[in-house]
């Protein structure tokens, strides 16, 4: 006989203490879980009926709490926490492991060309707007002008980075020159975040109190946010980006690979998928996803209406995207 489950579980926040970043680091490994990829619109559509019915207190017959659970992971990752739509399937944070480590991959195989720098930091780039877009805090959209404003400003970033960079390490040793996909991905993350949420900039993001009532939005926790959210990614690149150019630098003086050149691609990207299995939630993990700041530290006039409309609070909540 099945035990019917409690109806007090809280499922708006994750099933792990978010307070420690052991338990962000195990929700972070669920929530990128690659496998979310493969899920079907049934799948997807049958967890979103689960926990919407579940928060109006109904449960589907004979649901279980691991159950329960695993349709919110499902739900979560493939629903926005603010505006509640389906996000775009490369969008998701499932899809960064497969996507980055076939892009960076390729980025860091082929990089001694200008075509070859131009195409792959651009299909990079147009990537990472996608991604920036899709996992964006707050439920404002951004106009057309803004989006193409920051793919083209974060894409020309990227490119002229690498270039430049190109041009510099021509007589300096080659692992020198494998690291410069690194820099120009680290460039580009610096313009094409920002950019990309640049409303949430000039016109703040949603913030909360403890439980959950929109108290108005602010553009310092907008900026605490996006800057958390650039170390993050910043990070995320740095061990599949950092740790294959030594490993390839050592492997193409080898007879396998001069005997085989066209291997190098499928074994850099491979050993960048490694390191993003690992990289990706432990990174994501770095800042809570609810990210809190005193009320002392808001905008002064935002200060002022929370004080008089709601005294008692002294920490304000958001979600700082991803």
């Amino acid at each position: 006989m099945t035990t019917e489950i409690s109806t007090s579980i809280n499922i708006k926040e994750p099933r792990w203490d978010q307070g420690t970043f052991m338990g962000r680091a195990k929700h972070f490994f669920t929530v990128t879980d690659p496998r979310n990829v493969l899920l079907t619109n049934e799948q997807l559509e049958n967890a979103h009926k689960v926990i919407s019915d579940y928060r109006q207190g109904v449960m589907s017959p004979g649901l279980t709490e691991d159950e329960l659970w695993r349709a919110k992971y499902i739900f979560d990752s493939a629903f926005h926490p603010d505006t509640g739509e389906k996000m775009i399937l490369i969008g998701r944070m499932s899809a960064q492991v497969p996507m980055n480590m076939t892009i960076t991959g390729c980025m860091m195989t082929f990089y001694k060309t200008t075509p070859a720098v131009v195409l792959w930091q651009w299909i990079n780039q147009s990537f990472n707007a996608i991604v920036n877009y899709t996992n964006r805090s707050g439920d404002a959209p951004l106009s057309v002008n803004q989006l193409g404003t920051a793919y083209v400003s974060a894409t020309t970033g990227a490119v002229a980075t690498a270039l430049g960079l190109n041009a510099l390490t021509k007589h300096i040793s080659p692992l020198v020159g494998r690291l410069v996909p690194f820099a120009a991905v680290a460039a580009a993350n610096c313009i094409n975040i920002p950019l990309m949420r640049q409303r949430e900039l000039k016109h703040g993001i949603p913030i909360t109190d403890e439980n959950d009532n929109r108290l108005g939005e602010s553009t310092t926790a907008a900026k605490q946010a996006i800057s958390q959210v650039v170390v993050s990614r910043i990070l995320m690149a740095s061990p599949g980006m950092a740790i294959p150019p030594f490993l390839m630098n050592t492997l193409e003086k080898k007879a396998f690979l001069k005997k085989f050149p066209w291997m190098s691609a499928p074994i850099q990207v491979v050993l960048v998928g490694f390191c993003l299995v690992f990289a990706t939630p432990l990174c994501c993990a770095l800042f809570p996803q609810k990210s809190s700041m005193s009320v002392s530290r808001l905008e002064p006039e935002l200060q002022e209406k929370i004080r008089v409309s709601h005294p008692g609070v002294e920490r304000v909540y958001f979600n700082k995207g991803l």
